[in-house]
């Protein structure tokens, strides 16, 4: 993030430069680098096992319920709070809302000690989910709700079409080339090789293409980060007090449903964590890549990690407190 900045400022040309190398409102080095962060998640998803997750009516009903009516209600709601006067940033963070994580769930989850079988499973279904939903609850929760709320003047017009498209490439194309890696490269070459070699082999594109993406988007927003400190405060606010009460109301409910800790984990950070990478990219394709719409995606990040380890930390200390 420092390193964005500091480039940003120093070659303060860049913004125009990376401009350049756009089709319409998809930017070419930002797609790479979003497409290539999301790709080894999903290649290391064992999509065989799917059936068996929707065998666990509870914990499919549970993780369902929690990252598609709660997680969405909740960040709208949060959204209107604290940013009711503010409609493109309202707007901004309702589209990270309505994007579930797939992966740095992954991340999360290990930390935390959760059921990695339970993690993939919950994940693969997010990916399904939000290919086929994503575009209706963006058109709902922007075009529709806030009017029908008497919020007219926070209405968006968003295609249905253009963001079935963003989703499609950005979630899609990853998706895809994930399940094809895993299904021919199994079957030519083995499991055990496609674990041990070919996973620990792509696994680090995700770090790598995590930081070119920030780099290049806190080089493209640094001087508004500079110049706006007030504005990234208020926005910095309700996603703090979204991961919280999204991590404690999970991780509680879970608990009273006698849920076990591992997959308790695995539903909670599902549940917690966003997925920034589509958020930023739908805001792009839709809005431009210099919109607030945008801006709210990047300083998403900058928020979700801190208190994301925090939470890491809290859901290791119920652990040790409820003998869990």
């Amino acid at each position: 993030m420092a390193a964005g900045i500091a480039l940003g400022v120093v070659f303060p040309h860049i913004s125009s430069l990376t401009d350049s190398l756009s089709i319409g409102t998809t930017n070419i080095p930002l797609a790479i680098g979003l497409i290539l962060m999301m790709y080894p998640p999903l290649a290391k998803v064992d999509y065989s096992l799917l059936p068996v997750a929707f065998k666990d009516k509870k914990i499919i009903t549970i993780s369902l319920l929690l990252n598609w009516i709660v997680g969405p209600l909740l960040m709208f709601i949060l959204a209107i709070v604290f940013l009711r006067h503010e409609p493109d940033y309202m707007a901004g963070l309702i589209l990270i809302g309505l994007a579930r994580c797939i992966a740095m769930v992954i991340v999360w989850n290990d930390l935390a000690k959760g059921n990695r079988e339970y993690a993939a499973l919950l994940i693969a279904l997010n990916s399904i989910f939000q290919v086929f939903t994503y575009s209706f609850l963006v058109w709902l929760f922007i075009n529709i709700l806030p009017s029908k709320l008497g919020l007219a003047n926070f209405n968006v017009q968003v295609s249905i079409g253009d963001v079935t498209e963003s989703v499609l490439i950005y979630l899609g194309i990853p998706f895809l080339a994930g399940y094809l890696s895993r299904k021919l490269l199994v079957h030519t070459k083995g499991l055990e090789w496609y674990n041990r070699k070919f996973v620990p082999a792509i696994s680090p594109l995700t770090l790598y293409a995590l930081l070119f993406t920030i780099i290049l988007m806190f080089s493209l927003k640094g001087d508004k980060i500079l110049e706006l400190p007030l504005d990234v405060l208020k926005i910095a606010i309700p996603l703090v007090v979204y991961f919280v009460i999204m991590f404690f109301v999970s991780f509680l409910m879970n608990k009273s449903l006698k849920v076990p800790y591992d997959k308790n984990t695995a539903i909670t950070f599902t549940a917690t964590g966003n997925n920034f990478e589509l958020a930023i990219a739908v805001s792009i394709a839709l809005f431009g890549i210099h919109s607030p719409q945008a801006f709210v995606g990047v300083i998403g990040p900058l928020v979700e990690v801190p208190v994301l380890i925090l939470l890491v930390r809290a859901s290791l200390w119920l652990k040790g407190r409820y003998n869990l």
